[in-house]
């Protein structure tokens, strides 16, 4: 993690948009002195959202595809890539999603990763309002050299 700046990913699916909304809202003023990537819809949302509601904030959004269009993807890559300090995904555990198989992506790779995960404002609000959210802060990432080694024999 960069400096006390940390890099939060924000997805919600259609049914939790409203609760996503109202966390960012809640903690507005925390967030815009963050990065935050979000899918498609949500970032429009919450680009909105800020500059309807706090146009003196101006926090720094990216906003990727639309989660079914690539979006979870392009989230993933960015975990993977170390770019993502924390991902607030709000799911909708009672819709079967058609990408769902994106969705569990993410799951897996913030946990090879190390990657602070909220799934709903419960958690989201633990994260944000932990002592280690305004630090620098270094996940250990587990070692994987030999699960790779054993790849090459194959």
């Amino acid at each position: 993690m960069r400096e006390n700046i940390k890099t939060i990913g924000l997805v919600a699916h259609d049914a939790r948009k409203g609760d996503i909304m109202d966390w960012v809202r809640f903690n507005a003023e925390i967030l815009s002195r963050h990065n935050m990537i979000c899918t498609g819809t949500t970032g429009k949302l919450i680009e909105d959202m800020f500059s309807q509601e706090y146009p003196d904030l101006k926090p720094c959004i990216t906003r990727l595809k639309s989660g079914p269009l690539g979006g979870d993807q392009q989230m993933g890559a960015l975990i993977a890539d170390g770019e993502l300090d924390v991902l607030v995904f709000l799911t909708d555990p009672m819709t079967t999603q058609p990408h769902d198989v994106d969705v569990k992506a993410l799951l897996r790779l913030c946990t090879v990763y190390n990657i602070v995960i909220a799934l709903n404002k419960a958690s989201a609000d633990f994260i944000i309002s932990s002592p280690l959210f305004d630090q620098p802060y270094m996940p250990k990432i587990h070692d994987y050299s030999e699960y790779l080694d054993r790849e090459k024999v194959v």
